[in-house]
C-alpha cells in the first residue's frame, strides 16, 4: 500500500465544534461541512457531529443530497440556495434549509406549490459585494416571505463578512451594524459569524453562527491556535535517498542546485494528491519529527526534501506534510496560499484514515 494517507481525528473535530460553542455560548452553531468537509470527508464528519450540531451547512444541493442518502437526518442549510424552481419541493421533502440570495430564487419560492413550507435564510449584501440582496430590496422581500404560506416561521437574516480575519479592519463592524439594523426592524433571527468572527469578533455572535475552517482545527487568522486541535495529519514516507554533489540539482528543471555535498530524500506525495505545486524551496516538512526544507519542484507524485542537516534518516522513515506538529497554515503561507485551499484541494487518491478518539 502506498504510504501517503490523511489521518483524520474525528474526536478533534467534535471538540473543535464544542470550542466554537464555548466562544459563543448564547448562539447555536451550524456546522459547515462543504467541500467534502474541507477535505476531511463529508459523510464521516457529519456522522461524527450529528449528535452535537443542530444543523449542517453545505455549498450546493448535490452535497445536501449526498448527506441525506447517507442517512444524515439533521437539517441541512444549502448556502447557494437552489438553481431551479423544481428543487424547492425537493428541499421540503428532504428538510433542506434554503439560503436565498437572489430575487429569482425568492420568486420561485413564492410561486411554488408546496405540500409544506420551506425553511428560509435570507442573505443580505452588506459590503462584500458577492452574493446577497441589496439592502434597498430587503423591506419588500421580508414582507413577501413573512406573508407567504410557502415559508416556515423563523426567517433568518444572514450576511458574509469580508474582512473578519483582520482584527484591525473596521469593515466588520460596519457590516454588523447594517445587518443588525434590518434584523431588529423586522424582528428576525440573525446569522453573521464565520470561524474568524467566532474567534475574534464577539460583536458578531448572533442566533446562528457558521463555524467552518475552525472545525478542522486551524485558525483562520493564521497565527495562534485559539485552543483548536488540527484534525488532519497528512503523512507519507521517505522512499529514496540520494547523495548530491556540489553543483548537482534535483527535480524538473533542476531549480534547486546543491551548494555543498547534500543528502536529498524523495517523499511519496505530489500535486496529484493535493500538495501545492507552487510550494517553493524551503517550504517546511517534518521528517522523523525534524524540520527539513522542500527542495526542487513539486511533481505529480513526488517531492524532494533536504536531509543534510538531519540525524540519520532511512528509507521508510515517516514524513509529516501538515498536521499535529506542522500547521497547514504554515505550509500554506510558504506556498503563497491559504490552508483552506490545501485542505479542500486534497484529491481522491489519498485515503482518509479515521480515528474517533481525540
Amino acid at each position: 500500500m502506498r504510504p501517503t494517507t490523511a489521518c483524520v481525528n474525528l474526536g478533534a473535530i467534535v471538540n473543535n465544534y464544542r470550542l466554537a460553542g464555548r466562544y459563543a455560548p448564547a448562539s447555536s452553531s451550524v456546522a459547515v461541512i462543504k467541500a467534502n468537509a474541507y477535505g476531511h470527508g463529508l459523510v464521516d464528519v457529519a456522522k461524527a457531529l450529528q449528535s452535537e450540531a443542530p444543523a449542517f451547512a453545505v455549498a450546493f444541493f448535490d452535497e445536501a443530497v449526498q448527506l441525506r442518502d447517507a442517512g444524515i437526518s439533521k437539517p441541512i442549510l444549502v448556502l447557494q440556495g437552489v438553481n431551479c424552481a423544481a428543487d424547492i419541493a425537493e428541499a421540503v421533502a428532504r428538510d433542506f434549509w434554503l439560503l436565498l440570495h437572489h430575487q429569482r430564487q425568492i420568486e420561485w419560492v413564492l410561486a411554488s406549490k408546496l405540500v409544506a413550507p420551506v425553511k428560509v435564510w435570507l442573505k443580505i449584501e452588506t459590503g462584500m459585494h458577492r452574493l446577497g440582496l441589496v439592502p434597498e430590496a430587503i423591506d419588500q422581500v421580508c414582507a413577501d416571505l413573512l406573508n407567504s404560506s410557502n415559508v416556515q416561521q423563523g426567517l433568518v437574516l444572514c450576511t458574509q463578512l469580508a474582512c473578519a480575519d483582520d482584527l484591525a479592519n473596521p469593515m466588520t463592524m460596519r457590516q454588523v451594524s447594517t445587518i443588525r439594523s434590518y434584523a431588529q426592524k423586522h424582528n428576525l433571527a440573525l446569522s453573521i459569524a464565520n470561524s474568524a468572527a467566532i474567534l475574534g469578533w464577539p460583536e458578531t455572535h448572533a442566533d446562528w453562527n457558521r463555524p467552518g475552517y475552525m472545525l478542522y482545527g486551524n485558525s483562520p487568522m493564521g497565527g495562534g491556535s485559539f485552543g483548536l486541535n488540527p484534525a488532519m495529519t497528512m503523512k507519507s514516507e521517505i522512499i529514496d535517498i540520494k547523495n548530491i554533489p556540489p553543483g548537482g540539482g534535483t527535480g524538473y528543471g533542476l531549480d534547486w542546485v546543491a551548494n555543498k555535498q547534500s543528502v536529498v530524500g524523495t517523499v511519496a506525495i505530489g500535486y496529484g494528491d493535493g500538495y501545492p505545486r507552487h510550494a517553493p524551496n524551503g517550504t517546511p516538512v517534518l521528517v522523523n519529527g525534524q524540520g527539513a526544507p522542500l527542495v526542487g519542484r513539486v511533481s505529480m507524485d513526488l517531492i524532494s526534501v533536504d536531509l543534510t542537516k538531519l540525524e540519520k534518516v532511512e528509507v521508510g522513515d515517516p514524513v509529516e506534510l501538515w498536521g499535529q506538529d506542522l500547521s497547514v497554515n504554515e505550509v500554506a503561507a510558504a506556498a503563497g496560499t491559504i490552508g483552506y485551499e490545501i485542505l479542500a484541494g486534497l484529491t481522491g487518491r489519498v485515503p482518509l484514515v479515521y480515528q474517533t478518539e481525540d
